[in-house]
């Protein structure tokens, strides 16, 4: 899998589902970027064809973390210079990368018609794909909730800071009550002993227990690591630039368990499918099962 190259839409290959999993967390620099790339890497790893859209729509920065130098991005989609397939960039183990539009302020506003545009550019890819990442600003404004909605899966990254359990607090409440998601899973990052990850999803689960109707899961934890930190000053994933270390075994673990979560029983499971969603999320179409 790790070269696998784009086919016509006319081929004979079937469409396959794809599972969409968005990477939230709330507040801003609880890693939810590099949790996106190493993730990816890791279902890379294990024979999934995997690809990354960046989704932070105002500040992109999926394609800096991995050293990646794109010349075209979603922003070029939308004016109609460019299709999807031509931004899409090769990044290590032969994930793709789809680059948003770093310092584009409008990128941030996107409305209905720009959504549209998704859609149709969305639609029209021709790449043989299993799994697909969404790394979502942080905030709960307009396109994260937009995007988390449209995702079969919401992973929510934590640290052990009281402001990003209360932002992600913050991000469930409204997704639950304005967006109607109903599950979440949590992923306690940078952990520095042995059960804290479980503690911090706990106290998140306990808060939600009693003023919201959703269901967390826990997915696991990413230990505190300074390969992390020697990787990011590298443009690398941790993953990909020590593969051995502590931080890149967690990351393999969590690409594990990921690939036992399901296209939910009656979601349609392929990519336009996905686009779609997006459109009636961004419109505040009912709730999406």
């Amino acid at each position: 899998m790790a070269n696998w190259k784009p086919f016509s839409m006319s081929s004979s290959i079937p469409s396959r589902p794809v599972k969409v999993i968005a990477v939230t967390g709330g507040k801003g620099g609880v890693g939810k970027t590099t949790v996106t790339a190493n993730l990816a890497i890791s279902l890379a790893l294990r024979g999934r064809a995997t690809m990354v859209l960046d989704a932070d729509l105002g500040l992109a920065n999926v394609d800096v973390l991995l050293g990646l130098q794109p010349r075209w991005n979603l922003s070029h989609v939308l004016s109609g210079e460019k299709t999807l397939d031509e931004i899409i960039v090769p990044g290590p183990k032969g994930i793709r990368v789809v680059p948003a539009a770093s310092g584009i302020g409008q990128m941030a506003a996107l409305g209905t018609l720009e959504h549209g545009g998704l859609v149709r550019a969305f639609s029209e890819l021709s790449l043989p794909l299993d799994v697909l990442l969404v790394d979502t600003a942080a905030g709960i404004h307009d396109d994260v909730l937009t995007f988390s909605r449209a995702a079969h899966h919401v992973l929510v990254v934590v640290c052990d800071e009281p402001a990003s359990l209360t932002d992600a607090y913050a991000l469930i409440k409204v997704l639950s009550r304005d967006r109607g998601v109903g599950r979440f899973r949590v992923l306690a990052n940078q952990t520095r002993a042995p059960g804290e990850g479980r503690d911090l999803y706990q106290k998140l689960a306990r808060v939600c227990d009693r003023f919201l109707d959703v269901t967390l899961d826990y997915a696991g934890a990413i230990p505190y690591d300074d390969f992390m930190r020697r990787a990011v000053q590298r443009q690398a994933a941790v993953v990909d630039a020590y593969p051995g270390c502590i931080a890149s075994q967690g990351f393999k673990n969590l690409a594990s368990r990921a690939d036992t979560w399901l296209v939910p029983n009656g979601a349609r499971g392929h990519l336009e499918f996905f686009v779609e969603r997006l459109v009636m999320a961004g419109t505040g179409v009912g709730a999406l099962q």
